[in-house]
Order: C-alpha cells, then sequence, then structure tokens
C-alpha cells in the first residue's frame, strides 16, 4: 500500500481542495506515477470508483500495486 507521505518532513499527508496538503509545513503536494517498466509518467484513468494507470510508452494499463508513486512539494 503506498503511504501519503510528505517529502519534506515524512508527515501524513491530508486531503485538502482537491489536492494534497502538509499540515506540518503547510505546504501543497502533488502525487505523481511512474511506470515501473520504463519509468514514464503514468495516466491515471478513474472511473466506476476505481482507479486504473495507464502508461503511453508501453501503451498498457499498469496494476497500481507495482506504480512508483513521487511526492513533490506544488509549484504555486
Amino acid at each position: 500500500m503506498i503511504k501519503n507521505t510528505c517529502p519534506q518532513c515524512e508527515s501524513e499527508l491530508s486531503w485538502k481542495d482537491q489536492g494534497y496538503f502538509c499540515d506540518y509545513c503547510q505546504q501543497k503536494v502533488t502525487k505523481t506515477a511512474f511506470c515501473p517498466d520504463c519509468s514514464e509518467q503514468l495516466e491515471k484513468l478513474q472511473a466506476c470508483g476505481s482507479a486504473s494507470y495507464f502508461c503511453n510508452y508501453c501503451n498498457e494499463l499498469k496494476s497500481k500495486s507495482r506504480v512508483k508513486v513521487v511526492f513533490n512539494k506544488a509549484e504555486d
């Protein structure tokens, strides 16, 4: 399971205003998923309450359990 932690202080992130937020650092955080096979950024597909990831480079769906997730401080 992917843990949603701040890249700066490693505190658990909260969900505010349609995005991740670190209450300790008082900063917005972005979540980006990368393909476990080619390391390209993945496209998140959401339908019927389920999320999947698609790699445009490999041209296939990727299991969310294999996806590499990176959290970064959001650029304002």
